[in-house]
């Protein structure tokens, strides 16, 4: 059993959220190049996706960061700008402010197949909050991080919520974990760190000295160094277990989809 803990941070994707995105799509670039039409201008998917694609790479690579985190709305911010023509060029200042979010916001939308929370995670969460700060630290653009957790139910949850995209680097990134400490106003040795990939959220909250949960979903890197997390979960019931929490009441076990009540469908 933990003890001694007195707060709580997760990841997001893999760990909280069951989430599928396919970001080599036509269409992505295909509803860009028609929304850019509409901005004065003109290039066909071939040409966004190249563009996209080289933006992002040159901005990683001029970052001096050891896990360099690009910035999306930027990336577009600078293809709009390169390309722009006199017709974007007059239109309203506010209006071409937004373009490079919305592109941001597009080509997640298009890119996203699949956008759930695993079995069990609300009802856990219900609990959870009721004896500990939760705070997330999760590699994401702001873009899209805090629409998506709205959109699964989640955002009211935790304080603080440290999004990658914001800093500039990813995890492992140390400062990431130290963020989410600050906010959650606990030190390291007394707040558990939930991930799903041992390398960026095992070692690297073991890194920052936090214990550890290894949450096994499908998706994240299972090995790392020899790493390995204080304990490891494929089910959110486990959790309340080991930090000596009563069981779920009986309304949030599985119905016939072999969901919780508190899991919901694709969004």
């Amino acid at each position: 059993m933990l003890t001694d803990i007195r707060a709580i941070a997760f990841d997001v994707n893999g760990t909280l959220v069951e989430i599928e995105t396919d970001e080599g799509l036509e269409e992505i670039f295909r509803a860009a190049g028609h929304y850019l039409t509409y901005q004065g201008i003109d290039l066909r998917r071939q040409e966004v996706r190249e563009l996209y694609v080289r933006t992002l790479k040159e901005q990683q690579r001029h970052s001096p960061e050891e896990y360099p985190e690009f910035d999306a709305v930027a990336v577009w911010r600078t293809i709009v700008d390169e390309h722009a023509t006199d017709f974007t060029r007059a239109l309203p200042a506010a209006r071409r402010e937004q373009i490079p979010l919305f592109l941001a916001e597009l080509y997640r939308g298009v890119s996203r197949r699949r956008l759930r929370l695993y079995p069990y995670v609300r009802a856990v969460l219900d609990v959870l909050r009721r004896h500990f700060p939760l705070a997330l630290v999760t590699d994401a653009q702001s873009a899209y991080a805090r629409g998506e957790l709205h959109q699964v139910g989640l955002l009211e949850y935790f304080d603080p919520i440290v999004v990658s995209g914001d800093h500039g680097y990813r995890k492992p990134d140390k400062r990431l974990f130290d963020l989410a400490l600050d906010g959650l106003g606990v030190d390291a040795a007394g707040t558990l760190f939930v991930g799903n990939d041992m390398h960026r959220d095992i070692w690297g909250a073991r890194e920052a000295g936090m214990r550890t949960v290894m949450f096994d979903s499908p998706q994240g890197t299972k090995e790392h160094l020899g790493c390995a997390a204080d304990h490891t979960i494929t089910d959110y019931r486990e959790l309340l277990a080991l930090l000596g929490l009563p069981p779920l009441p009986a309304e949030d076990q599985p119905g016939p989809d072999g969901r919780s009540s508190a899991a919901r469908p694709d969004a």
